[in-house]
């Protein structure tokens, strides 16, 4: 239903979380943090040790018909992930037919010949939310299902494998069209959004197979027609060309039955033609520059190089990461960290069946010369490419990958699973392990052997391609196509042409669900270390790693006792610098360790996460003990840190999405502590005055033990993990002044009636509608799961009403949802819908209409209420598959102060809940009456649709960014 959840858009500096400061008395340590010391703990496992523990054992074997199947047994939850690869993407579409195999993904969710809804079963049965995706060479289709409605899954799969197409209506077509089409707007509404194009367009030629977008062009996707997309299904979905992988409950002797009862009959379809792609050289340097709506100068150098199963591949992984990849990164150390020329840097190498891109970036420093920003990028990759790589350089690239791939083995499904994994080796280079030995080669990589790499595709003639800040100049509605459309336009068949009916498929009846397996969650075991901090351990073994989390109770909301943007700012800084290790040393020690040290927050929390391998958890602690209570907050470093954030800031600025929760939230609020920039970043004037001493102030009055709780899920005892702790935090002593408290209760203002507040941003392909009302009760409220089931039905998901009725039934959206946010403190409504913008009126009218109709106009169903609750009940065990979403079950439980069995009771809950319940929480809590709608968009286009509304309208400009950020 989207393409690939991959991109190649710089992340702009994100260390930032949340909120405080002000004035108070530094804490009392009674002994320093233990300093990182390799002395201290054994040794960090080694490469060759991380990779023996990477390993996804499986069975094989091929149909009559060409089906090739996979099987990968995991018992540690009764769910099974269902992994669907077609082995056809992007690249295998003609010329003049840009986007279809993206838009066809897109119809495969629209029943077929005896499923006439393909996600209304499977959520019904308690799967995961269906999903698919499209990239260069494949198309993939995913669900993780309990294991009783696996009979379930593979029937409605074998459907649409070999009977949609009399399914495919002329109407489906028209919507899901339109669908296609917002998702590119949205995509291509963001800032930077239209790199991908130009990146693409200068480095291949003109009919190259990885030269079009994956979304395609918009006249392509107008012009298909149903005859079209009839023969692309025809020409590449046999079963032939598909890879299906079972993993999880399941083993080979069970599955093949089931696999031959439900696809052994479709027959073989064509074999899909192989597509030369070779890597290009250019055959002189070229340049570039694209003038968009964006808050810095972005500078970037590219080129292709070889595909996955080249031998130099997983050598220009590494050198890539070791070049920009890594926190401890060449460029970032020498123009982030050292000439302070950036805000922010990367290099990395995308890499395709056929082909790489690599690409390296620097998002310049507002007020630096841009030749002179230039000339120091390339000296970066000059000196590179002349030294190479050191030993230590590649270690760390190398163990903080493994440490990845590790994690990976969590999960049995999804688009990163375990199944995905076996999939691609099998589709791209007919080997289910190829994982193994890419990261063999990857162990075994020599820094000799990476410079070699490097000097042979990065020595090539340039693409230099830049994004300068500036009003748009082009449109992304004319790129991504196949790039010749001007000199040689393709036909144009009527995409209303009628197409011959086709006969009903054979009559197939749905398989009874089985036993379904209830949620069994893990045991917890709680201590509290000798300062008093609590501690909280879920242990799981299913991989060697854990995540561990010290959150405190402070929180964007804490900056209404302090300067806005002030925990930001302060927690931005905790890695970068202590008393003994400048941030360099930081993220070098992290990557050695193959352990992830992040800095985050919400509304209520500040939180530091440790993301560590098990053999390694000793010292990993003791570097995070180190960055939590000892930082520098250097001068020098203060000021580098806040350009950077400073950047992110007009980045937020400049992003839809960004721009419309930041406005959201400031006029919900009012005064109150959850009015607070929702990213933490305060504004501008606030962030420009913050000073070192505020930030010293800050982390000594909010980071303290006496706010502090750990909470701990994965591969360590508690008599193990309990040592540990107290080395690194049980002697870490409280301030002598009482802990401060967020007001909380301070009153929000009342909603009197709707209104509008339009942010007018020129240029704008579509508009991001979001609104919200502040609703009479809190976080810690009682009894409101009717109110989660109401907002289920609404917006809460796919099939919600939201969602059916914007994106499915209209075509204006690429999605729609809602939700009810649950802090501490007062909860909301909230409801985001980017549409095309000539829809904006009408899709405000939509909305209002949708919730008006919940209960009164439109009750709950029948198949939305078995939905929402025993739908909902039969997906608890694939919720907590991973040891992130088992920590943050716990971690919310304890925040909100509900029982350790929450979730376990959940089930008998949801049964007591009917369908007036629901409709009665919708009327007392989600209806229209109130809502203020925030709107970012185009002014000259959006303002004429808002006048019949009946609703009072409020214009503003963009907020001013930072000074010196466009």
């Amino acid at each position: 239903m989207r393409l690939a959840p991959r991109s190649s858009a710089i992340a702009l500096a994100a260390a930032l979380a949340l909120s405080a400061c002000a004035s108070a008395p530094t804490a009392s340590v009674a002994s320093p943090p233990p300093a990182p010391s390799e002395n201290a703990a054994p040794a960090p496992a080694s490469p060759a040790e991380l990779v023996a523990r990477v390993d996804i054992p499986y069975e094989k074997f091929v149909l009559a018909n060409g089906l090739t199947t996979i099987i990968h047994t995991d018992r540690k939850a009764p769910i099974v992930g269902v992994t669907a690869y077609y082995k056809v993407g992007s690249k295998n579409e003609p010329r003049g037919k840009t986007g279809f195999a993206h838009l066809y993904e897109h119809l495969f969710f629209g029943g077929s010949a005896n499923v006439p809804d393909f996600d209304v079963p499977l959520e019904g049965a308690g799967s995961t939310p269906t999903n698919g995706s499209t990239w260069y060479d494949r198309t993939n289709y995913v669900e993780t299902v309990p294991t009783g409605a696996l009979d379930l899954a593979l029937f409605m799969e074998s459907d649409r494998m070999g009977h949609l197409l009399p399914a495919v209506t002329q109407d489906k077509l028209d919507k899901q069209r339109g669908v296609v089409q917002n998702e590119k707007r949205q995509g291509d509404n963001q800032p930077y959004g239209l790199f991908e194009y130009a990146q693409a367009e200068g480095l291949l030629p003109v009919g190259h197979p990885y030269r079009h977008s994956t979304i395609g062009s918009m006249a392509d996707l107008d012009a298909a027609t149903l005859t079209d997309v009839r023969k692309w299904f025809t020409d590449h979905y046999g079963p032939n060309n598909v890879v299906l992988v079972l993993s999880g409950d399941i083993d080979a002797a069970t599955a093949r039955p089931k696999v031959e009862k439900w696809f052994g009959d479709i027959p073989r379809g064509p074999e899909i033609k192989p597509v030369t792609a070779e890597p290009v050289t250019l055959s002189a340097p070229v340049k570039r520059e694209i003038v968009d709506q964006v808050p810095v100068l972005r500078l970037t150098r590219n080129w292709t190089a070889p595909g996955l199963n080249d031998a130099d591949t997983p050598a220009l992984q590494i050198g890539m990461r070791v070049l920009g990849g890594l926190a401890s990164s060449r460029l970032d150390n020498e123009l982030v960290r050292g000439q302070q020329l950036a805000v922010a840097v990367t290099a990395y190498s995308q890499v395709f069946q056929q082909l790489s891109m690599l690409t390296m970036a620097m998002d310049v420093k507002p007020g630096v010369d841009r030749a002179k920003a230039n000339a120091a990028f390339d000296k970066v990759l000059a000196d590179y490419l002349r030294d190479g790589p050191t030993e230590d350089e590649v270690r760390r690239a190398v163990v903080s990958t493994l440490s990845g791939e590790i994690g990976g083995l969590e999960r049995v499904g999804g688009f990163s699973g375990k199944g995905a994994t076996l999939a691609e080796g099998q589709v791209y280079s007919d080997d289910p392990a190829k994982y193994k030995q890419d990261l063999a080669r990857m162990a075994a990589l020599t820094p000799a052997e990476v410079k070699a790499a490097m000097n042979k595709w990065l020595s090539r003639p340039v693409y230099a391609l830049d994004v300068v800040p500036g009003a748009r100049t082009e449109s992304g509605d004319a790129m991504g196509g196949w790039g010749d459309e001007a000199k040689q336009p393709a036909p144009r068949p009527d995409p209303k042409a009628k197409a011959p009916a086709l006969a009903a498929g054979p009559k197939r009846e749905f398989p009874q669900l089985g036993q379904i397996g209830a949620l069994t969650f893990p045991a917890i075991e709680r201590t509290t270390l000798s300062n008093g901090i609590p501690v909280a351990l879920a242990r799981r073994t299913a991989v060697p790693k854990l995540v561990l989390s010290l959150d405190f109770d402070a929180g964007y909301a804490a900056d209404a006792l302090d300067t806005p943007g002030t925990q930001g700012l302060m927690l931005a800084m905790l890695d970068q610098g202590t008393s003994k290790l400048d941030a360099t040393r930081i993220a070098e020690a992290q990557e050695r360790l193959g352990a992830s040290i992040s800095i985050d927050g919400s509304l209520d929390t500040s939180s530091v996460t440790l993301s560590a391998l098990s053999a390694n958890l000793s010292p990993s602690l003791d570097l995070m003990a180190q960055i939590v209570r000892d930082p520098a907050f250097s001068p020098s470093e203060v000021e580098r840190v806040k350009s950077q954030s400073e950047a992110e800031l007009a980045q937020a600025l400049s992003t839809p999405d960004d721009l419309a929760a930041r406005s959201l939230g400031s006029e919900l609020f009012g005064n109150h502590p959850y009015a607070q920039p929702s990213d933490g970043l305060g504004n501008a004037a606030s962030l420009a005055a913050l000073t070192p001493a505020q930030l010293k102030a800050a982390h000594d009055k909010w980071l303290r033990p006496d706010l502090a709780r750990i909470t701990v899920v994965g591969d360590v005892t508690m008599a193990e993990l309990k040592p540990m702790l107290e080395r690194a935090f049980g002697q870490w002593q409280a301030p002598a002044v009482p802990k401060p408290v967020k007001p909380l209760d301070t009153a929000v203002p009342a909603a009197t009636g709707s209104r509008i507040v339009l942010i007018d941003r020129p240029n704008s392909p579509q508009s991001v509608i979001v609104a919200g009302r502040v609703l009479p009760m809190t976080g810690k409220t009682p009894d409101a799961e009717p109110l989660q089931l109401a907002n289920d039905v609404l917006g809460g998901g796919f099939l919600s009403r939201l969602n059916k009725d914007l994106r499915e039934d209209k075509g204006w959206s690429y999605g729609v949802h809602s939700g009810v946010a649950q802090p501490v403190g007062p909860r909301s409504v909230q409801v985001a819908a980017p549409v095309q913008s000539d829809k904006t009126g009408e899709a405000i009218k939509a909305i209002i209409a949708d919730m008006g109709a919940l209960p009164t106009g439109k009750p709950v169903t029948a198949e939305e209420l078995q939905r929402v609750t025993e739908g909902a009940i039969r997906q608890l065990p694939n919720l907590f598959e991973t040891d992130a979403a088992v920590q943050a079950a716990i971690r919310k439980n304890d925040r909100l102060g509900r029982p350790e069995d929450y979730y376990v009771g959940l089930a008998a809950r949801y049964r007591t809940i009917d369908a007036k319940a629901i409709g009665a929480a919708a009327t007392q809590y989600l209806q229209p009456k109130g809502l203020t709608f925030v709107i970012v968009g185009d002014r000259k286009v959006v303002e004429p649709q808002l006048k019949g509304l009946g609703l009072p309208v409020e214009v503003r400009a963009v907020p001013a960014a930072p000074e010196g950020q466009e």
